[in-house]
């Protein structure tokens, strides 16, 4: 219980720092740390981070259903910052069972949280249960109804080790996406070119699609879901149970 209580006074005091600062406190507390790259706008992670420790540790989650524009914009970042990313894939005696039990298209009739859990969760943990920290791009204006109030720094319950702990940073928080994309073209990070077509919250193929005018950036995911708390599981704390 200190530790949450240290944890919150703490996000008091990064709440009013910028990104590139609280990206530092994080590497220089955590050896053992490392980056989420998700693909999207949060590559702006990657070029903070590389700035302040080019051997800090950067993954990414291929669910082998992402759009041929990711994988090559993963490649683009790689090459960009000449980088190791880690490309974490899901198990394939897992994935194998799904789609012989359901499908490659269960989450149109179901829901996406079976697929999710496959592809994207049970590989994260996984992952997560090698490292003290990790660092997300996650931000309150990508979805005021899950996002509206994420700390900047956090206790991670959802992903810890039994009897551990591990720290979470949204270095991003704060800021909103037009600063993201200002950031991006004064330093002229790469981006996926699916941001050209409309596309704004990017994930996997078969569940996302460009958004219209008057459209929240959440609107494109899931589309075929009423549900009003579109996350894939990531970020299972943002959702009160």
């Amino acid at each position: 219980m200190s530790q949450l209580l240290d944890v919150v006074d703490l996000d008091k005091t990064l709440q009013d720092k910028s990104p590139q600062e609280i990206l530092r406190y994080a590497i220089e507390q955590f050896g053992n740390i490392a980056i989420s790259f998700s693909g999207a706008e949060d590559v702006i992670l990657v070029d903070m981070a590389h700035k302040i420790d080019p051997d800090v540790e950067i993954f990414c989650l291929d669910t082998g259903r992402l759009h041929a524009q990711t994988y090559q914009f993963i490649e683009k970042v790689r090459e960009h910052y000449d980088l190791y990313i880690d490309v974490v894939s899901p198990d394939g005696d897992a994935v194998r069972e799904l789609v012989h039990e359901k499908g490659l298209f269960s989450f149109y009739k179901d829901n996406h949280q079976e697929c999710c859990g496959v592809r994207k969760i049970a590989p994260l943990r996984k992952k997560l249960l090698t490292v003290d920290a990790w660092v997300t791009g996650q931000r309150k204006d990508q979805s005021p109804g899950t996002r509206g109030q994420i700390p900047v720094i956090q206790d991670d319950k959802v992903f810890a080790r039994e009897n551990d702990t591990l720290t979470k940073f949204n270095p991003l928080a704060n800021w909103s996406s037009q600063q993201v994309w200002d950031y991006i073209r004064a330093n002229q990070v790469p981006y996926n070119d699916l941001h050209d077509t409309g596309f704004v919250s990017i994930g996997c193929e078969p569940c996302t699609r460009p958004i219209g005018p008057g459209q929240h950036e959440r609107e494109g995911r899931w589309w075929w879901e009423e549900a009003t708390k579109k996350e894939c599981g990531l970020h299972g704390s943002n959702i009160n149970k």
